[in-house]
């Protein structure tokens, strides 16, 4: 058999095998070029991988004996050394603070690397090893009564919690003046910017960042009789949040994001750059993407994406939910640095769960959903259990009427679209995703098609539907 022929039948293989990926090994692997003398592990490193700087090399290899020995060097060091007390409490919070963080080393060490490789895949590996812990928090305060997370668990972790809150309306002055105005100004203005400024760098898309905005204010007229600072001025919804802040943090945002998707990237070694402004500029560099990914959801493409992008939003919308819910079940002041750490950990959650899930929709080679996107699902759906449990006898008040009758014609809406768009026109979602999956897919026939790159924001592992090429410098066409 001639080389040549072996080099097609090689690439048929691959092409066949990834259709029939379960997604236990990743699809660049699959489809990374023919290589008589590379395996696919190695073509995919010489293909897509970072480049390591040989200066930082030590970072990128393997030292799990290392790290082992040093793991319990410090264990001992600190419980028999350092750390010794008869304090029951105190050495009940240094144990579970101690065991989280031999769980993040051990995930840091073992999981398995998620969609991105800046500024190192060992970081994605320990944002996820913290959404299992916070899953087992989450399953754990499931199976406690709320009295006892108000007034016995959380007060242990700061004596200032334990006492109901003092909730503030909004609605209170109404007449569009100055003053009115100015007492609604407080630190939530500058919170809704950075929070929508935060959603656009995830989700990456104009038209679902404005749904989800107008969304969530629909969703606090609905439920601003079970929470009373969802009761706002129709201004406040929609001038000062909507069309201020909202629109601040999304324009931002994508402005963000086409910078990074028309940006060239060229990536050289710390020791190949001469001076040290450049050195430290490289350096810097390390914590922005390697290349980007823009996403296109195209929900009414196919009655699968319609689902999908339903589905997202409804995500999305509820972990907004879960942050009022539980403040207000759980006795928590918003500016506490639980409910903060806890929106830090979504936003770089949210960062490759949202990307796993677009590679899930638009690759139909892809038959797992990422390990990022089920955890973050597992999160949410979870905190809203505890919140329907803790949530029993705190709201009496039914919903009104109106807010019934708009939901359900909401309802009848998004329905009787999805009936006339895929119903009564006969569309089929597998025809449609079998001529070419959502999410800006290359038109390049066939092979084109085969070889998506695998780019993304801070570095994708996976392969996506378009890419800037990380290692030759190259406008992106608009």
């Amino acid at each position: 058999m001639s080389r040549r022929s072996s080099t097609v039948g090689s690439a048929r293989s691959r092409v066949l095998s990834a259709e029939l990926n379960d997604g236990s090994v990743s699809d660049s692997e699959l489809l990374a070029p023919a290589s008589p003398t590379l395996n696919l592990k190695e073509a995919w490193d010489e293909e897509f991988s970072d480049k390591v700087d040989p200066s930082v090399a030590f970072f990128y290899k393997p030292r799990t004996v290392r790290v082992l020995i040093l793991m319990l060097v410090g264990l001992v060091y600190l419980a028999l050394f350092v750390l010794p007390s008869e304090d029951v409490v105190f050495n009940l919070k240094v144990g579970l603070g101690a065991g989280a963080v031999v769980f993040v080393l051990i995930g840091m060490l073992q999981f398995r690397d998620g969609p991105f490789v800046r500024p190192h895949p060992a970081f994605w590996r320990c944002v996820l090893s913290v959404s299992v812990l916070y899953q087992m928090l989450l399953v754990f305060v499931l199976f406690q009564s709320k009295h006892t997370m108000r007034e016995v668990v959380l007060p242990q972790l700061d004596p200032s919690l334990g006492v109901p809150l003092p909730e503030r309306s909004y609605a209170g002055a109404c007449d569009l003046t100055p003053a009115t105005i100015w007492d609604q100004m407080d630190i939530f203005v500058v919170a809704h910017a950075l929070g929508w400024y935060a959603k656009a760098i995830v989700l990456r898309d104009y038209w679902f960042c404005w749904i989800l905005s107008i969304m969530f204010e629909i969703m606090e007229y609905s439920l601003a009789h079970q929470l009373p600072n969802f009761a706002e001025c129709w201004w406040d919804h929609w001038i000062l949040d909507v069309l201020l802040a909202n629109w601040a943090g999304i324009i931002l945002g994508m402005k963000t994001c086409q910078y990074l998707s028309m940006k060239q990237y060229t990536w050289r070694g710390v020791t190949e750059i001469p001076t040290y402004r450049g050195k430290f500029k490289r350096t810097m560099q390390q914590f922005t993407p390697h290349s980007w990914t823009d996403f296109q959801w195209e929900g009414t493409k196919t009655f699968k994406n319609f689902l999908a992008v339903i589905g997202l939003l409804y995500l999305v919308l509820q972990t907004e939910l879960n942050a009022f819910y539980l403040k207000y079940l759980l006795w928590l002041p918003p500016p506490h640095y639980l409910n903060v750490w806890r929106l830090v950990y979504y936003f770089f959650m949210a960062l490759p769960a949202v990307r796993e899930a677009f590679q899930y929709l638009s690759d139909r080679r892809c038959k797992r959903l990422g390990m990022h996107a089920w955890m973050a699902t597992a999160n949410i759906l979870t905190e809203l259990l505890i919140i329907v449990k803790y949530g029993r006898g705190e709201f009496p008040e039914p919903a009104p009427w109106k807010v019934k009758v708009g939901w359900a014609m909401l309802i009848c809406l998004i329905s009787g679209y999805a009936l006339v768009r895929f119903g009564i026109r006969g569309d089929s979602p597998s025809l449609a995703s079998s001529s070419g999956a959502a999410g800006g897919r290359s038109s390049g026939g066939g092979k084109r098609a085969a070889r998506v790159a695998a780019g993304s924001s801070f570095a994708e592992r996976s392969p996506t539907m378009s890419r800037t090429n990380a290692r030759t410098p190259r406008k992106k066409s608009s």
